[in-house]
């Protein structure tokens, strides 16, 4: 750890400290809270636009801060009592910063036989959001579509959630589900509705081509719109006395049966 004579010390009516409130409160869309060490190393091994840095000397972290201060375009030195108001963890290492996320296109993208898409249709906690968005990183999907969104990738447990993957698995919104759908179509995509009460088994289909899930949100599941644009749907059995899967479970369920048709598992 080095000390950063130039980093200026600042307090609690500072308009950085004001901005970090902001974020943290997910109220800057397209920025995100950093806190930590992992969550730094994973942030540096992007190149994710690094905007400001926080550091508290104070709370004796061993990590290198220089790498960080290098790749921020602002640094500051907070107090511990500054750190206790500004942090989200119980105890924190004195590391936060904010990033900007990427941002995506649906025209940024191209597909092809192999291609696996996860459609989030109205979910609505970012611990959910965070861990689909870790769940399609895992199972080399290429992108996640948001439709009726909820919960936004900006939120600071998304971060987390998703292992910092939110900086680097692409996530794509649409106004409207006819707008999804519509791309969905567009590019060749087989598209399958995560239904409970459906009667095909997910273990039923070839999954031949481009491949699309949609699953719902955890209180209500997918919007009666879902099911009006005519696409078929899958379920999982359920053996025992519940009667679905949490989001995040089904949707890995999912894209892994699809993965290993497409990958000859």
């Amino acid at each position: 750890m080095t000390v950063h004579p130039a980093a200026p010390a600042i307090g609690a009516q500072h308009p950085a400290v004001r901005d970090l409130l902001t974020v943290r409160k997910d109220a800057a869309p397209g920025r995100i809270l950093v806190e930590g060490a992992w969550e730094h190393d994973r942030l540096l091994a992007t190149d994710t636009h690094l905007e400001t840095f926080f550091w508290c000397p104070e709370a004796g972290t061993t990590y290198p801060v220089d790498r960080i201060a290098e790749r921020a375009t602002e640094v500051y030195r907070i107090s511990p009592k500054l750190l206790d108001r500004l942090s989200r963890k119980t105890r924190s290492d004195g590391l936060l910063s904010i990033a900007r996320l990427p941002e995506w296109e649906p025209r940024d993208f191209r597909f092809n036989a192999e291609s696996l898409v996860l459609v989030a249709d109205g979910v609505e906690y970012a611990g959910n959001l965070g861990t689909l968005i870790r769940t399609v990183d895992a199972a080399d999907a290429d992108c996640l579509v948001l439709t009726n969104r909820r919960a936004r990738p900006s939120h600071p447990a998304v971060y987390s959630a998703s292992r910092g993957m939110v900086l680097s698995t692409p996530v794509v919104e649409f106004d409207e589900i006819s707008e999804a759908a519509a791309w969905l179509l567009e590019h060749g995509f087989q598209v399958h509705l995560a239904d409970p009460a459906a009667q095909g088994s997910y273990r039923e289909t070839s999954y031949d081509g481009p491949t699309a899930f949609v699953v719902g949100s955890e209180g209500s599941g997918l919007s009666p719109e879902w099911h009006a644009q005519g696409f078929g749907g899958v379920s999982i059995p359920m053996l025992g006395q519940a009667d679905s899967l949490n989001v995040a479970l089904s949707a890995g369920i999912l894209l892994f049966e699809a993965r290993a048709h497409k990958n000859g598992w």
